[in-house]
């Protein structure tokens, strides 16, 4: 349930050695976008790699852009080519703006996934309202919903109708420590050094107590691998607790077309 995101990883040599560095690590879900300008970098990490691709979960999102029937079609196929693969794992509506029309374009992906190119159907940046519709309208299931999440945004409502048993859709965490500023937090640091861990390794274990995926992007090898052993930190109820508790609220991807702000 720890992924890397790579998002601003655009210089192709820092791309293909970030996520080189992170399968060796041990990391097997690579999370990239059409719109991230790596996918190419992304590809040839994984193929270059001693990891089998069966053993990898690949993910990737098609652009606000190119969300009309036809245009998913031929932007999957696009990054296909640039990933060197001829299958994903999992492809995301990156945002629910530009083409974006429930129907039209939720056609596209579930005939992706009925002729086996990809594994799964993702939106993303969707709210409950979006989300719902989605769900009820989509052929195919809605495996998963990719979101700013951390304990400064904690999406309780989207946690709570994900859980739903007629809807049954995971959580994808992007922004997990909310760009660093975790470290900040009164809470977070206390629990951090009753377990003699950093606040952003808590939050990620925060997140995993919520049984959320999350997907910090890291370049570093430091910083890959202090992600890596947020795997070690266990929290108890009294941590999640006081976690849950924080009254602070602050989004850190909030562009003005973004659904939330209609």
């Amino acid at each position: 349930m720890l992924g890397l995101g790579t998002y601003q990883i655009e210089a192709y040599d820092e791309c293909v050695e970030t996520v080189g560095q992170a399968l060796r690590m041990g990391y097997r879900h690579i999370d990239t976008a059409e719109g991230y300008d790596n996918e190419d970098a992304v590809g040839d990490a994984v193929a270059d790699s001693d990891v089998d691709r069966d053993d990898v979960f690949l993910a990737t999102k098609v652009s606000p852009d190119n969300l009309d029937y036809d245009h998913v079609l031929t932007s999957a196929a696009d990054s296909f080519e640039r990933l060197g693969v001829d299958f994903v794992d999992l492809l995301y509506v990156h945002w629910p703006t530009g083409e974006y029309e429930t129907t039209d374009t939720l056609e596209a992906f579930a005939e992706l996934r009925e002729e086996g190119l990809i594994g799964e159907i993702g939106v993303s940046n969707f709210t409950v309202d979006l989300l719902e519709e989605a769900v009820e309208v989509s052929e195919e299931p809605i495996f998963a919903n990719q979101v700013e999440m951390h304990p400064l945004l904690p999406q309780t409502e989207l946690q709570q109708f994900c859980a739903q048993d007629d809807v049954d859709v995971e959580l994808v965490a992007y922004s997990p420590i909310a760009r660093g500023d975790v470290s900040d937090v009164d809470e977070l640091q206390a629990v951090a050094e009753k377990h003699d861990a950093t606040p952003q390794q808590v939050s990620l274990a925060w997140l995993r107590e919520k049984e959320v995926t999350a997907i910090p992007k890291a370049t570093s090898e430091d910083h890959l691998r202090e992600n890596w052993l947020s795997l070690d930190v266990e929290l108890d109820d009294e941590d999640v607790e006081k976690i849950d508790s924080i009254e602070e609220r602050r989004r850190i991807v909030d562009p003005d077309k973004a659904p939330w702000n209609q």
